[in-house]
């Protein structure tokens, strides 16, 4: 049976990336009437939330979430509303089609035919054989059930928890600082919860709900959570991970979930191992039994965010800091994986923001957040600072997919392309503009 309750504070520090700690001078007890901003719980039906899936005209994009590349079309996650779909045949003009709508969506992947994404607690699957008229097919129903939003079970006896909604301003009591206030900067009040005025100021709804390449298969970028390995999807669920059976495309079975650790990020697949991103380190998964993965080793590194792609005897890792991981640390780490049972660091790196990564034949592309992209020559993996190819510095770089001489990227002010047939003079392709909303 799935656990359906895992501790809030340790899933959710990521929500408010601008909330700093609200009490920094509290003794072991205090007394104070603090202003606070109160956010509501809505609910909705299961019916309700599959009406709502639909093909949509394309629509212009907001904010961007993961990227998926297959056939010569891109897939990218609008954060919490759906997928756009996008004809990349020619990269130098990409074309948006349509609009896949789906509500509580933040990750995808592909099989063949068939794409997989989840909504909310399900996983839904789609079949886009006619790319002009993707439909669904199927759907496991409550295969996520550690999906949570503000420490809150995304399904409850009322409905599915689909939206915060901004009551009024509270004046609370506080006697106790430490119990009161929760890691994400808020606090559990009546029956939902509350921040302080400059928290509520950049809360969004849409990422307060989200979620803590085989053959056939597509290419997703290195900040995904969803990926295929042979004929299974594995999906992070919270701390666990869900292993569903694609082996019949069309009905997918949900066969496993495992636990892993509550600060599980991203998943990468490689050969036949998974590499699995966690704020605190590189788990190596065996997935010679894919329904039952035995941990070969783990590589520990400080508490950062960590992004992880494998080319070769290597291991590329990103750290970054920021307020959903903690730390200090900015920078790629290469790790020797030729003796998976003892995964050794042999180069270090400093960046300024790290954030997703890609590499082809050597060549490593690092989103390097504010300042931008970045690609090296990464042959050497003990003089990459040394061999820099491009910098693109007037981006802010989130995540990139390099195949086939063309890195495709997304960044918060829309998705890049560049042509790096000739890695000594990459070139900027094209640009779809993100709108700010």
């Amino acid at each position: 049976m799935k656990n359906s309750y895992i501790q809030p504070k340790l899933l959710l520090a990521f929500v408010f990336s601008a909330v700093a700690i609200i009490i920094t001078s509290c003794s072991d007890t205090c007394e104070q009437t603090r202003q606070l901003v109160y956010y509501q719980p809505v609910y909705s039906t299961s019916a309700h939330v599959k009406a709502a899936v639909k093909l949509e005209a394309p629509k212009e994009m907001s904010q961007l979430g993961r990227i998926y590349f297959k056939d010569g079309y891109l897939f990218i996650n609008e954060v919490g509303e759906g997928i756009h779909v996008i004809d990349n045949r020619n990269p130098s003009n990409p074309k948006p089609i349509s609009f896949l709508a789906i509500p509580g969506n933040y990750d995808l992947a592909i099989q063949g035919s068939t794409l997989y994404a989840d909504s909310y607690i399900d996983l839904v699957a789609f079949d886009i054989t006619n790319i002009a008229a993707i439909k669904e097919i199927n759907r496991i129903e409550r295969l996520f059930n550690n999906y949570m939003a503000m420490g809150y079970l995304v399904g409850t006896a009322n409905g599915i928890l689909t939206d915060w909604k901004r009551v009024d301003d509270v004046q609370v009591y506080e006697t106790d600082c430490r119990n009161t206030y929760q890691p994400w900067g808020g606090m559990y009040y009546d029956a939902g919860f509350a921040l302080t005025q400059s928290a509520a100021s950049s809360f969004s709804t849409k990422t307060a709900f989200a979620p803590t390449p085989s053959s056939g298969a597509g290419i997703g970028g290195s900040m995904a959570r969803f990926t295929l390995s042979g004929n299974h999807l594995y999906a992070l669920d919270g701390s666990n991970l869900d292993i569903v059976d694609v082996t019949s495309q069309t009905s997918p079975k949900a066969k496993n979930e495992i636990a892993l650790s509550w600060d599980v990020e991203t998943l990468f697949p490689h050969t036949d191992k998974l590499f699995i991103g966690s704020q605190s380190g590189m788990y190596i998964l065996d997935l010679k039994a894919p329904e039952n993965p035995s941990l070969i080793s783990k590589y520990d590194h400080v508490r950062s965010c960590d992004p992880v792609v494998v080319e070769g005897d290597y291991a590329f890792v990103t750290l970054r800091n920021g307020s959903a991981c903690g730390g200090f640390t900015n920078q790629l780490e290469v790790i020797d994986i030729k003796e998976l049972k003892t995964p050794t660091i042999v180069a270090t790196y400093a960046m300024t923001n790290p954030h997703g990564l890609g590499i082809d034949s050597g060549t490593l592309f690092i989103c390097d957040g504010p300042d931008g992209l970045k690609a090296y020559d990464a042959t050497d993996v003990k003089t990459i600072s040394q061999h820099q190819l491009a910098h693109f510095s007037s981006i802010q770089a989130l995540d990139i997919i390099p195949y086939q001489n063309v890195a495709m990227m997304i960044g918060s002010d829309g998705l890049y392309q560049y042509d790096y047939t000739n890695i000594k003079d990459i070139k900027l392709l094209s640009q779809l503009p993100i709108v700010s909303k």
